[in-house]
């Protein structure tokens, strides 16, 4: 017998549930019988894929790159122990929106620089053409910003969910002759991923609004898409009402998917 959510567990039936799909199924009805809200959101929507595309592919980048520090974290070189809780502590105390303008303007610039110096012999012998900052987008330079803020939180989702796992099984696993990687593959990454995917999960949902701050950099998200409407028809209230709504319907959407798989997982 599947479990109960916590809300039914507690004798408590999700109310806030149906009254926002009732307020979402409103705005529906709003935006279809209406030739103005009908127009915004065909305009806010023109940026939906910018802000999915950017979510994604900076989420994974941020899950790979986390991954590889929890592991220097849990390594057993203290220098690389002391290289990661550095990192992590670093860029977790920096906001992300700074950090966005940091790499979009200081960090991008310099990336641009090392590779035309690294690339020196090829550029005096005429077989490359220098790099230029232009050749890095603004998107990109947003994507590897938001990559860098969430890996160092991600890094402490996976450095906790490793350390969750008992000892006395990896113990077991070294007795049975099982290298480290195959320790890691085979019994320490499978059990840790119940405790990693709830907060992985809450840092994906968070990410999807961070994205919005893509926007400062003029990155055509919904965001921006919004922005630039609300500026050109002075059509504030409405313009911004359907940004949330979007937003909304975005990061409700994944909380429910994501608690769903949660409950799947505790039944296996």
């Amino acid at each position: 017998m599947a479990p109960a959510s916590p809300d039914t567990a507690k004798g408590d039936y999700p109310w806030w549930l149906v009254a926002l799909g009732v307020i979402a199924l409103a705005l529906a009805g709003v935006i279809i019988a209406n030739d103005l809200y009908r127009q915004v959101f065909s305009v806010v929507l023109k940026g939906l894929w910018v802000t999915i595309f950017v979510t994604l592919v900076a989420f994974l980048l941020a899950t790979l790159l986390g991954l590889a520090v929890a592991l220097m974290a849990l390594s057993e070189s203290k220098v690389l122990r002391q290289i990661a809780r550095f990192y992590t502590e670093v860029i977790r105390g920096v906001p992300v929106l700074v950090l966005l303008f940091y790499i979009a303007f200081v960090g991008a610039p310099a990336l641009v620089a090392v590779i035309n110096f690294a690339i020196g012999p090829l550029l005096a012998a005429g077989y490359l053409e220098p790099v230029q900052v232009r050749d890095l987008s603004l998107m990109w330079r947003a994507i590897i910003a938001l990559m860098i803020g969430y890996s160092a939180f991600i890094a402490e989702v996976f450095r906790a969910g490793i350390q969750s796992v008992d000892k006395g099984q990896i113990e077991a696993a070294k007795a049975l002759g099982l290298s480290r990687f195959q320790r890691f593959r085979l019994v320490v990454f499978p059990q840790a991923v119940r405790v990693i995917l709830p907060p992985l999960g809450n840092d994906f949902v968070a990410m999807v609004k961070d994205s919005s701050l893509v926007s400062v950099l003029g990155v055509a998200d919904i965001t921006q898409m919004g922005k630039v409407y609300a500026s050109g028809s002075f059509r504030f209230f409405e313009t911004y009402s359907i940004v949330a709504y979007v937003y909304l319907i975005l990061t409700i959407g994944l909380s429910l998917a994501l608690r769903a798989l949660e409950r799947r997982l505790r039944r296996t």
